[in-house]
């Protein structure tokens, strides 16, 4: 049985190009863009980046001159246009739905039906969005892909009688009203969500979560005055020991000849104080302490690629920033050789590191994970290594850092491309409340955080289902059964 055979009746099999052409956009030079438009003056530029989803999204575009409408008018964006992505967004169909016109960009076409009374138009917007996946298949190039307006014209598409096509499209857009209905209540649920963890962690560091608690254990809580003096005597012990290391280090340095370089002393411990400026309305038996008062910061780097010897053969995971995006970094796409950790500044981070990235684009910079095995990381991680005597959960500062990635990301410095550095991240200052209450809010934020994934999840899931279900409405469509159902 032909494919025709298979079709309701009256339906036929013809080829796209025959109804309609697809218009290519027009190669608009970069050096002429605007990107503000507060006076509503300049017209709105449509590139693949504005084709979101099957709304064409002019919130983030660049604009050009209103002189453009009179040179460039077979470019022209109407409302009711119907677009299609060309490169990058391929097959991606959007329509253009604002009141204002727009100017159309290379890489992205516009459907021209030849015939407006013999053909719908919203039926072949909605059959293109049907063949998405198709498109892509043809399309040609090696990185970014692309697609000629020929090749999509070549597509072999079924057409119903006029009647029909109206038919379909007014179904179509009943059950995508639905679906969209409730995707609006799964987003509007996902977004409860979000703010709810925002919520908790807030209070998780305001004492606001652990306040009940606080007052039930009250009579057994050190004070705030208590709690630095522990830590401060922690920390000159500790410096005590590293003097103590220092001077073996250098007697052997001497007894080898003085041979490479003399071993560094230790500094001195600053004393560990209260920040009011940062943390003013902290519990009174909260303190507050910079990270580099309780840990050690190192950061790691990129052995010379060229040097095979560096990594044939290496067995030690080396991490880059990229794996930060996970909240734990259990394994490295690279790794390098003993060699290199002997002969480079790489350092083997010990279990359970915590990670921070200090470069990177987008939404990496920030980013705080952590280590579950050993491993060295190039020169855009900080390493936080905690030392176990103080009364600090690693925990409890990783959920810190968690909360405050959006404030961490502003202490960037530099230009272009803002980066951390170790002494931002040394110098970040987080609440300190006692070790038990520590422990006490950890148990709560992974509880009910925990709570929060599993129905983020769940969400995400029915969102995926909703977007296969308008697919299944599609297919319906185009195969002739939908109007039955």
């Amino acid at each position: 049985m032909t494919i025709e055979q298979q079709l309701p009746k009256g339906w036929k099999i013809e080829r796209l190009g025959d109804i309609l052409q697809i218009q290519n956009g027009y190669a608009f030079k970069s050096i002429e863009f605007i990107k503000e438009n507060p006076e509503n003056i300049h017209i709105p530029l449509i590139r693949q980046s504005q084709l979101v989803g099957n709304i064409v999204d002019v919130s983030n575009c660049v604009f050009l001159n209103r002189k453009y409408l009179f040179d460039k008018q077979n470019y022209i964006v109407n409302k009711g246009d119907i677009l299609i992505g060309m490169s990058g967004s391929i097959g991606k169909v959007s329509f253009y739905e604002e009141d204002y016109p727009a100017l159309l960009n290379q890489r992205v076409g516009k459907l021209n039906l030849y015939d407006n009374d013999t053909f719908q138009k919203d039926f072949f917007a909605y059959l293109l969005i049907s063949l998405e996946s198709s498109i892509i298949q043809i399309a040609k190039g090696m990185g970014v892909q692309n697609i000629s307006s020929k090749d999509i014209e070549q597509l072999k598409i079924p057409i119903p009688p006029l009647e029909t096509q109206q038919a379909i499209v007014n179904k179509i857009e009943s059950l995508f009203d639905e679906i969209d209905e409730g995707i609006g209540r799964l987003k509007t649920a996902a977004q409860q969500i979000q703010q709810y963890r925002q919520s908790l962690l807030k209070n998780a560091f305001s004492g606001e979560l652990t306040k009940e608690w606080r007052s039930k254990h009250a009579d057994t809580l050190p004070s705030e005055k208590e709690l630095l003096a522990q830590i401060q005597t922690t920390r000159e012990q500790h410096h005590a020991q590293q003097l103590a290391d220092w001077q073996t280090a250098v007697s052997q340095w001497e007894q080898n000849g003085k041979e490479g370089k003399k071993p560094s002393k230790p500094k001195a411990p600053t004393q560990a104080v209260k920040f009011e400026e940062n943390f003013a309305d902290l519990p009174s038996e909260w303190g507050a302490i910079k990270i580099n008062q309780v840990a050690e910061i190192f950061t790691g780097a990129t052995p010379l690629k060229s040097n095979t010897n560096y990594y044939e053969n290496g067995s030690i995971p080396w991490v880059t920033s990229g794996s930060l995006n996970n909240e734990f970094v259990d394994s490295a796409d690279s790794f390098v050789t003993d060699l290199a950790l002997k002969e480079t500044n790489l350092k083997l981070l010990p279990k359970h590191t915590l990670l921070v990235a200090m470069y990177g684009e987008g939404k990496t910079r920030g980013k705080c994970s952590e280590l579950l095995i050993e491993a060295t990381t190039n020169q855009a991680i900080a390493g936080i290594v905690l030392n176990e005597k103080y009364p600090i959960s690693r925990k409890f500062l990783k959920f810190y850092m968690f909360k405050n990635y959006a404030d961490i990301r502003r202490q960037s410095s530099g230009g272009v491309q803002p980066n951390l550095n170790l002494s931002l991240v040394g110098n970040i200052i987080f609440p300190l409340p006692c070790l038990a209450e520590q422990t006490q809010i950890v148990a709560i934020l992974e509880s009910k955080l925990t709570a929060c994934d599993q129905l983020a999840a769940e969400l995400a899931k029915q969102l995926k289902q909703a977007e296969l279900l308008k697919q299944a409405v599609l297919k319906a469509a185009f195969s002739g059964s939908l109007l039955d159902k």
